[in-house]
């Protein structure tokens, strides 16, 4: 049964709610703080809202900072305010904000009823939609649903099929290889080979024979013939990972395989065909490693025939917070002990925390944390994060400021790319020239 939060204050109307929608669970709360616990602990994805609740001290508009904390705390949970008849000013603010819908008083039980079962209809829609692209992102092995993300799940399914070198770019610990491997298992080569080897954790002098294998006697040890890493990857996908740190030497050798697709084991007289697709990674900045002569140029616009930009965990938004959830679940599998989740203070610290050593260190912090934490929730000294004081400065935005920057972000680039040209920028934008002419003076966008 779904769960409809109501957020009244009047006896009266609570009692008329609490028995008038049988086909919900109807939780009561008459103030912000039993609210925000009724919203935590339920996770109502409809909740109705009495604009007129008595101002705090602090807040003369109760009813809307409610409505902007449990937007900040749960985005896609329909809310429904309640106004008097006098309030229209507010219930326009309170759609402006991200209020899904509202309505006046008296309370007529049968209306109130059709817009609140449409709040749970497109509710509903929203979590299979959310639902969806999760599956989608999942089964390319990633976590999240940021638009970053979205992005390199997109490029995976372009290049998947193809035979096309990629190369991905990205720091250390964001999931170049689980990107490598999401582009072979979605390939025509899925069921064969997928070879991986790291060129910066094997010594110079065995890397060559690592990859091209040798035969016997070729060196002191070499006792019988040995397939190298490529010989191996026949048929399926090669990853050479970390391909920045491979020796200058070795690249020149690697570049004739990768254009004739044939190999020479070390000491061998005979060239061997393979056929392989290649994808390489790394976290070095190949251009200016390419300006400084230690790596090819020719190589690497041999291996950049399209690149994947694997964001850092910092640029990835709310994802910190479903990676963390997904690795405490994994932890409470390993441990006799179940942690239940995260204290306020350790979900402020991990949005606020740089993570340079990304997922991995994400990961690795939620695992110690369960060991460590002393109670059912991990807090922020148990991930070893500086804690974040409350009174700091907001750190999401509402849906409001979100559009209100990208509509300033997009006006001003459109003015940009017409050189000012006010027809052109509105045409560009899809607009007409008075409504362009609004949005600048609304947000104070001049045309220099």
């Amino acid at each position: 049964m779904d769960t409809l939060l109501v957020i009244e204050d009047d006896p009266g109307i609570q009692k008329q709610l609490k028995w008038c929608f049988p086909q919900y669970e109807v939780v009561m709360a008459d103030d912000r703080k039993s609210a925000i616990t009724a919203l935590r602990r339920y996770e109502p994805k409809v909740v109705t809202l009495d604009l007129g609740l008595p101002p705090d001290e602090a807040n003369a508009s109760e009813g809307l900072a409610i409505l902007q904390e449990i937007l900040a705390l749960a985005p896609y949970t329909k809310i429904i305010v309640i106004t008097g008849n006098d309030d229209k000013a507010n219930a326009l603010k309170a759609i402006e904000l991200g209020a899904h819908d509202f309505y006046h008083k008296p309370i007529d039980d049968d209306i109130l009823a059709v817009i609140i079962d449409r709040a749970f209809v497109v509710a509903k829609l929203e979590s299979e939609n959310l639902n969806l692209r999760q599956s989608s992102l999942e089964a390319n092995g990633f976590i999240g649903n940021s638009p970053q993300i979205q992005q390199v799940c997109r490029m995976i399914e372009r290049i998947a099929p193809t035979e096309i070198t990629t190369l991905i770019l990205g720091e250390s610990g964001t999931g170049k290889e689980v990107i490598a491997r999401a582009i072979h298992a979605k390939g025509p080569r899925a069921d064969k080979p997928f070879i991986a080897i790291n060129c910066a954790s094997i010594p110079e002098h065995l890397l060559e024979s690592e990859l091209f294998g040798f035969e016997k006697g070729a060196f002191t040890g070499a006792h019988k013939t040995t397939a190298g890493k490529i010989e191996c990857a026949d048929g399926g996908t090669l990853f050479l990972d970390e391909i920045g740190d491979m020796p200058y030497p070795l690249q020149a050798k690697i570049l004739r395989f990768l254009q004739e697709k044939v190999i020479e084991r070390v000491g061998g007289r005979h060239e061997i065909p393979v056929d392989v697709k290649i994808i390489c990674a790394t976290h070095q900045n190949l251009e200016q490693m390419m300006t400084d002569k230690t790596f090819r140029e020719d190589l690497f616009y041999r291996i950049s025939e399209i690149t994947i930009h694997n964001p850092p965990l910092r640029d990835r938004d709310q994802d910190i917070l479903i990676l963390a959830r997904y690795f405490l679940q994994q932890a409470n599998q390993q441990s006799p002990r179940k942690i239940s989740g995260f204290t306020d203070d350790a979900i402020r610290a991990m949005l606020q925390h740089n993570w340079p050593g990304n997922i991995r260190e994400l990961q690795n912090k939620v695992k110690s944390a369960v060991i460590m934490s002393d109670n059912k929730f991990i807090s922020s000294l148990d991930l070893a994060l500086q804690p974040i004081e409350d009174d700091l400065e907001p750190m999401a935005f509402n849906l409001r400021q979100v559009r209100e920057a990208a509509e300033k972000q997009a006006i001003a680039k459109a003015l940009s790319l017409s050189n000012g040209n006010m027809s052109h920028t509105a045409n560009i934008l899809g607009i007409t020239r008075p409504t362009l002419y609004s949005l600048m003076d609304k947000y104070t966008v001049k045309n220099e």
